[in-house]
């Protein structure tokens, strides 16, 4: 039996096979997006104040800029090495149990946040966050087990608005809470977290079936492999180079966002919360609403292509912005530009068998991961070098028109790659 043969074989095993259960449950959607849903509110939550926690302990901008930036690259850092690892495991042992794992980690971590009384104890406790927070990738793994190739995008659109909502609640709450006090928030997300852990252990189903598990090995968790076994899946090609750069350039916005506006327009914890509330609204929009029509319209392609051109113009905008106003209206116009990620996951996932979801999902999250260990380094070095200019000084917009200098090379590498694979062809590929 060929290679070929034998995938089809098991994504009909795939589809005949029920995904396993707890406490007598079978997975769903509606199990999964609940538990994202939990998770994201509490991570947003700390998102507007964790850059003003840093900042209690600097004396100037540019010592802040590189204290978040210490911050920042200590998350990326262990999570680039664990993400690999605890996909993997859930390959092994089922996405349930390692879920569990990441919600116990980010309680811990933000409790700890909360009683910090330095520096390097924020360094050291977003230390072991990253290193035990896998869940964006085991989530998407978990969709994977339950949804034919055919309905993923459709799926991932779900579960990106599920994050949307998250992002909606989570910021504004903890920019309110952390208008009364800088720590409250932590504490409320560690609580959080705590109900999620108990939602996962008392009602979430496994997705992923004993017949469709495997062995965890040691060579494929290492993050460079990982990275390796993304590259060489059918159909994929030059999309890896897609998928970092652009990352890269969103992952700059996350490190730089709350500083930047904190430092060019006088930004407290409240305004960040309702900046980051419309980010939220916005991919709640598309992805739950509009990303279908957007398919139907334009196919996954042209929706990457389409979504990456607007992204450069947003980026080059925020950069240029003279007015806090502004940050937020160009969120509103960007429309394709939040559908772009999720058909580009669902290209990626497509090309995975049912047997490797977990470790494919946990690949792209190690490649998220190690563009958050570089992400600091660029986004928040060059805050850093400007951080002293006058605030009406263009140059200060450095990071965002980095971000539109990548996410133009991204459009290169996806316009290669569809000119060399048409679809057809992929299809013909893929069959």
């Amino acid at each position: 039996m060929t290679d070929s043969a034998s995938t089809d074989v098991d994504g009909g095993l795939r589809a005949a096979i029920p995904p396993a259960t707890h406490g007598g449950r079978k997975a769903a959607m509606s199990f999964i997006l609940i538990a994202v849903l939990i998770d994201m509110v509490s991570i947003g939550l700390i998102i507007p104040v964790l850059p003003p926690l840093v900042g209690t302990f600097t004396q100037t901008e540019t010592q802040h800029a590189l204290a978040q930036l210490a911050v920042a690259f200590a998350f990326g850092l262990a999570n680039f090495f664990g993400a690999p690892i605890l996909g993997g495991l859930s390959d092994r042992f089922g996405r349930r149990k390692v879920m569990l794992i990441g919600f116990s980690g980010l309680a811990l971590s933000f409790f700890v946040t909360a009683m910090a009384n330095a520096l390097w104890m924020l360094v050291v406790v977003r230390l072991f966050s990253g290193a035990m927070q896998a869940n964006a990738a085991v989530a998407n793994a978990y969709v994977a087990d339950i949804t034919p190739p055919a309905d993923r995008a459709k799926r991932f659109g779900l579960l990106g608005a599920a994050f949307g909502v998250g992002f909606i609640l989570g910021p504004v709450m903890g920019g309110l809470l952390g208008s009364i006090d800088l720590h409250l928030p932590f504490y409320v997300a560690g609580v959080l977290a705590l109900l999620n852990w108990c939602y996962g252990f008392f009602v979430l189903p496994e997705s992923l079936a004993p017949e469709h598990r495997r062995p965890f090995e040691w060579r494929k968790a290492n993050p460079l492999k990982s990275l390796a076994r993304v590259r060489d899946l059918r159909g994929v090609g030059a999309l890896i180079y897609v998928v970092a750069c652009s990352g890269l350039a969103q992952l700059i916005i996350h490190t730089s966002w709350v500083l930047y506006n904190q430092h060019k327009f006088g930004w407290g914890p409240r305004e960040n919360g309702l900046s980051l509330f419309a980010v939220g609204l916005m991919a709640v929009v598309v992805q739950g609403g509009l990303l279908q029509p957007l398919l139907r319209w334009l196919g996954p392609r042209r929706l990457v292509l389409i979504g990456l051109s607007s992204s450069v113009m947003t980026n080059l905008v925020w950069g240029l912005a003279t007015e806090g106003w502004m940050m937020v209206a160009i969120i509103f116009l960007n429309v394709v530009g939040f559908a772009a990620p999720t058909a580009m996951q669902s290209l990626i996932s497509n090309a995975a068998d049912a047997r490797n979801q977990g470790e494919t999902m946990g690949a792209v999250a190690s490649i998220n991961s190690l563009m958050a260990v570089l992400s600091p380094i660029l986004g928040l070095g060059l805050m850093a070098l400007v951080a002293e200019l006058p605030k009406t000084d263009w140059r200060l917009g450095a990071p965002f028109y980095l971000c539109a200098v990548l996410q133009v090379v991204s459009l290169g590498f996806a316009w290669r790659h569809f000119h060399e694979s048409p679809p057809a062809e992929a299809a013909a590929a893929k069959a």
